[in-house]
């Protein structure tokens, strides 16, 4: 029975690895990144909610009697 020739397996291997290194570099390059992020202007909206011109009633907890 013939051995399996095994000798052209290492430079095979690393040619795969060496071909897809190349191909993830290509696909990576070709990615458009966004650019540097400039700051924004952070001014804060308030927001009118339903509670906020309603006047709630407050309870006490049930532990402190009215005085």
């Amino acid at each position: 029975m013939p051995q399996l020739d095994t000798s052209t397996w290492l430079i095979t291997i690393i040619s795969m690895f060496f071909a897809l290194f190349i191909l993830f570099q290509i696909k990576i390059s070709s990615h458009p990144f966004p650019s540097n992020p400039s700051p924004k202007n952070m001014t804060f909206i308030n927001h009118k909610t339903p509670w906020e011109s309603k006047w709630t009633k407050i309870y006490l907890p049930l532990s402190l009697l009215p005085q």
